[in-house]
């Protein structure tokens, strides 16, 4: 049986891959062997953002949870807590910064910056939203214009790298691991990286 805590090993890379037929916006992690690590799901019609993370699609045990500490701004910060409301940090856009190439940025539980999403090439992001509103080719955009997203500490190095795949609607993802995970830090990446998804799909 697969381990149910998404955190507890490296089996990198992680797929991420959002559900087009669902009522909800969620999407599923599994691991490099296939196992299902963790269920995302965004809670619909709520002033502020509330995003829900489970051990497996059938929501069986919950493990971490996402909130914004207020309603749709540029400068929100979205808490992350464990099942118990133990806090795990938090993640903040960093304003009218991320207009043109998106930048995240993570901090820990003692609220020290510790590490920073970049996305590598704007232009990627310009072309996926011009092509997109073309009838039909529009279609197939996920095909090409991939966009890719260095985390990296304050010093400069690179722990991961989230980069969306080739795939119809473009609703793959994944992360690979570049470096040994310090304390803290693994939860972080994950539990960041899935929420600026969300907001990014919604950015278009």
């Amino acid at each position: 049986m697969p381990p149910t805590d998404l955190l507890e090993q490296n089996y990198y890379p992680l797929q991420l891959q959002f559900n087009i037929a669902t009522f909800h916006n969620d999407f599923t992690a599994t691991d490099a062997i296939g196992n299902v690590r963790a269920y995302a799901k965004q809670k619909m019609f709520k002033f502020k953002e509330h995003v829900q993370i489970f051990s497996d699609t059938q929501q069986t045990a919950l493990k971490y949870e996402i909130r914004a500490d207020k309603w749709l701004d540029f400068n929100t910060s979205y808490s992350f807590t464990d099942a118990s409301g133990k806090n795990l940090g938090r993640v903040v856009r960093e304003g009218w910064k991320s207009l043109w190439k998106a930048k995240y940025l993570l901090f820990d539980e003692q609220d020290n910056q510790d590490l920073e999403i970049n996305e590598q090439n704007g232009w990627v992001k310009v072309l996926d939203g011009i092509f997109s509103e073309i009838p039909i080719l529009g279609m197939f955009t996920g095909y090409v214009f991939n966009p890719s997203y260095s985390i990296k500490r304050p010093d400069g190095t690179l722990v991961c790298i989230l980069k969306k795949e080739a795939s119809f609607f473009g609703r793959k993802f994944s992360i690979s691991n570049e470096a040994m995970f310090e304390k803290g830090e693994e939860d972080r990446v994950l539990l960041g990286s899935m929420m600026m998804l969300l907001l990014e799909r919604r950015r278009g």
